[in-house]
């Protein structure tokens, strides 16, 4: 089975829209590792969106934010703000989705997190040493995460936790044998590695391959709803930017 791998949509529906339409016919369900919602103009949509998919969906930390589930003083205020105007937006038959999300998922070789397989919710692997210490709180093969907006992937080398940090080659297909590696997919609708364009990847689950993607978007369409929107000023030019 192909599997179309996405992340961090954060209500951006040009986006994940775009998305779709780059990846048609090059999988046959979907795995969605949290973050629907937050930051962007079309919570509801991104949702719905999702729902007509055949697809599991995990919980992030901005989805769980809507919910009221984290004290979003944590939050710097632009995400506070944007918090604060998608509770308000989302409909009670959407509020109920997000509540029924997991926050993990173990599906045959591979563990699906939103952050990490140690704090699926919350904790961000930016770096070798923080993948190193996330090996050992999952035992499948392939571990897949998100929340980061960077796609990436850490494999593990040796048994002394030895890891190393592999750039995406983009519209490649990288052969998985067996050796353990925690994989992000990139962010579809707030990319923040310094390219705007929209990332994703196609999982084959039989063949054990993946496939890092690109893809741009009408980034200036997003911007527009969103500054109707009255959302911050730093989230509408982020968009442009990938930071």
């Amino acid at each position: 089975m192909r599997i179309l791998v996405i992340s961090d949509i954060h209500a951006n529906l040009t986006a994940f829209e775009t998305v779709l339409d780059d990846a048609k016919g090059s999988w046959e369900y979907v795995w969605c590792l949290g973050d629907v919602v937050g930051y962007g103009p079309d919570p509801n949509e991104c949702v719905e969106l999702l729902k007509t998919l055949p697809h599991l969906c995990l919980a992030g930390n901005h989805d769980w934010a809507a919910l009221g589930r984290l004290d979003i003083r944590t939050f710097n205020p632009d995400a506070r703000r944007a918090v604060n105007w998608t509770r308000e937006m989302l409909t009670p038959e959407n509020t109920a989705y997000l509540e029924a999300l997991p926050t993990t998922f173990v599906i045959g070789q591979y563990t699906l997190a939103h952050g990490s397989p140690r704090e699926p919710v919350w904790e961000y692997i930016l770096e070798p040493i923080v993948a190193s210490l996330n090996f050992s709180h999952f035992e499948t093969p392939y571990c897949l995460v998100g929340h980061t907006h960077q796609p990436v992937i850490y494999e593990l080398l040796n048994d002394q936790g030895d890891t190393d940090m592999v750039a995406p080659a983009y519209n490649t297909m990288r052969q998985l044998n067996g050796r353990r590696v925690i994989i992000n997919p990139g962010s579809i609708g707030q990319p923040r590695d310094q390219n705007p364009d929209a990332a994703y990847a196609i999982l084959d689950v039989e063949r054990n391959t993946w496939e890092h993607r690109r893809i741009p978007y009408d980034v200036a369409s997003v911007q527009k709803r969103m500054a109707k929107a009255d959302l911050p000023e730093r989230l509408i030019a982020r968009l442009a930017h990938g930071w």
